[in-house]
């Protein structure tokens, strides 16, 4: 998400609680991120139980971390995805020049390049990478829904500079956070409304200097959980972020509170979201703002990164890693997302592990029982509360 033009409030978030508001639960005090443990992004094998694979459950997922970002300019993390050689970042939003690039990380969360947009984009939120290497960043971000057009920007191996890419709506507009791709390489849009979110493709390939049409290829509404994040039953209900497994048959979509794993066999995303087959669920416990995730590069590991804008100083983006149910691989080529372009020196510190560092311990879910019923006015003052909250937050964080 994204404000501009220095107002106090968003009229977005009236929205934006109309369209999540369902049964809230109490929301424990997030618990504490786990220390780093001595590793690469994935390691050859980690004592790491696989997490509840029954839609609607919310146990515990075991979490390691796999690197801490500390380079000052990325602390709005809203897209990210593994690569051979570490990872590819974007920031939300685009008010500060020096966060107006895509990232690039080794292993270790150390940035090792960046690239400028040749424009200033509008609400970046997601990122994918195509099977030849393209990386494809999301600009589709709209909570006060009144953009035209959202964007993709196409970065192909090797070259300067980000291509855009704009793309619109069929039935107006509509904020999204979730960019996939399916194994024909078109992009995929799923929108962040509670309830329904809608699912998009485009009409024809994306091209640059055309506006392409795009038409609602169907819905899907995710199972319903009691996983513990900052937003309670609002975190659970809206999708801020999705990725495709490096062989291209599965995909999974993210929430504030969980991530949701659905197979596709025939590599048809659209009809893998939206045939109503129930999809594997991954708790992500009390993460402070999720908003990105990623496959780890042979298919057995989500990875997921919060923004951190706005959290106590000194805290640092931390790339978690979660073991997907039966641990299933997928192997394929490797991918090079090399660019020729590199930006001055990234600020700040590296980010290596800290020497001997234990395994980290899982992070806690609700338990079933702390679900409690609030009847009538209850429901909504509670859901203005937690919205003006969050609008607070995000107002002192970004100044918008």
């Amino acid at each position: 998400m994204t404000r501009r033009g220095g107002a106090p409030a968003r009229a977005g978030w009236s929205k934006w609680l109309l369209a999540a508001l369902v049964v809230p639960a109490v929301v424990p005090a997030p618990a504490a991120l786990p220390a780093p443990v001595p590793a690469a992004v994935v390691p050859a094998a980690l004592p790491v139980p696989a997490p509840a694979a029954l839609p609607g459950t919310a146990r515990a997922a075991a979490a390691d971390v796999a690197c801490r970002v500390r380079d000052e300019r990325l602390t709005e993390i809203s897209g990210m995805v593994a690569t051979d050689s570490g990872f590819v970042m974007v920031n939300d939003g685009a008010d500060e020049a020096s966060r107006r690039r895509i990232f690039f990380l080794d292993t270790r969360c150390a940035v090792v390049r960046s690239v400028p947009y040749p424009s200033r984009p509008r609400d970046t939120e997601d990122l994918a990478v195509g099977a030849d290497g393209t990386v494809w960043v999301a600009d589709i971000g709209d909570n006060d829904r009144v953009r035209s057009t959202v964007a993709l920007w196409r970065l192909a191996p090797g070259s300067r500079r980000p291509v855009l890419h704009r793309l619109s709506y069929p039935d107006g507009p509509h904020d999204a956070e979730a960019l996939l791709l399916g194994r024909d390489g078109l992009p995929v849009v799923v929108t962040k409304q509670g309830g329904e979110a809608g699912v998009y493709v485009p009409t024809g390939p994306p091209r640059a200097g055309v506006t392409v049409p795009m038409r609602r290829a169907g819905q899907l509404r995710l199972p319903t959980t009691t996983t513990a994040n900052p937003y309670s039953f609002f975190g659970r209900r809206l999708v801020t972020g999705g990725a495709t497994a490096p062989d291209g048959r599965r995909v999974v979509l993210r929430t504030y509170a969980d991530a949701f794993e659905f197979d596709v066999p025939d590599g048809d995303v659209v009809a893998a979201l939206t045939g109503g087959t129930p999809p594997r669920v991954v708790p992500l416990p009390d993460e402070p703002q999720g908003e990105s995730v990623s496959y780890s590069r042979d298919g057995r590991w989500l990875l997921t990164v919060s923004e951190t804008a706005g959290q106590p100083a000194g805290t640092r983006p931390t790339v978690l890693r979660y073991a997907l149910p039966g641990g299933a691989a997928s192997p394929v080529p490797s991918v090079s997302v090399a660019v020729s372009a590199v930006s001055a020196p990234a600020t700040g510190s590296s980010s290596a592990p800290a020497p001997g560092a234990v395994d980290a311990g899982p992070h806690r879910a609700d338990a079933g029982g702390v679900r409690s019923l609030l009847l009538g006015v209850g429901v909504i003052v509670a859901g203005l509360l937690l919205v003006a909250s969050v609008g607070a937050a995000r107002a002192r964080r970004t100044g918008r």
